[in-house]
């Protein structure tokens, strides 16, 4: 009996250090790169005057506005169109626009909206770092590129 037990326990140790039962920890994917290429790419094909930040946002002002410059914290009302670089729409206000705080929004357009004056419009290139980064939801892939037309109605 003493030998059976021993081979019962010796069997266990054997089959727990096999390796396919071993978790395998996976690395998330850094997209840094990759966007950075692709925003670049975009621009080009598009002939658009963009400006990069040091965050890594790329952004177009068609029109500056001559009315206030909100900041992280302002409360503003922008209406927007969101989509890939491949053009699928994602996203879209109507015309009056949508009224949110600059803080509870994602990183992308926290910084990039502070670039224009209430009035003012153009286009947010926005890296994966600055959006949803790495997690996907049911529209959005994770590591995706997200553009937005935006204009800045009012800074409230």
């Amino acid at each position: 009996m003493k030998l059976l037990y021993t081979i019962a326990i010796s069997l266990l140790l054997f089959t727990s250090c096999n390796s396919e039962n071993k978790t395998e920890i996976i690395e998330p994917i850094d997209y840094t790169a990759q966007n950075e290429a692709d925003i670049v790419a975009y621009i080009a094909e598009n002939e658009l005057d963009a400006t990069r930040s040091e965050s890594g946002l790329y952004y177009v002002i068609n029109e500056q506005g001559t009315g206030e410059q909100p900041t992280a914290t302002s409360d503003v009302t922008v209406a927007y169109k969101g989509y890939f670089l491949n053009g699928n729409v994602f996203d879209e206000s109507d015309e009056e626009g949508i009224s949110f705080n600059l803080s509870g929004v994602i990183q992308g357009w926290t910084e990039g909206i502070q670039y224009f004056n209430e009035g003012g419009s153009g286009i947010l290139l926005i890296p994966s770092s600055l959006g949803y980064g790495n997690n996907s939801n049911s529209v959005i892939p994770g590591g995706s590129v997200l553009l937005f037309d935006i204009d800045l109605i009012e800074v409230n």
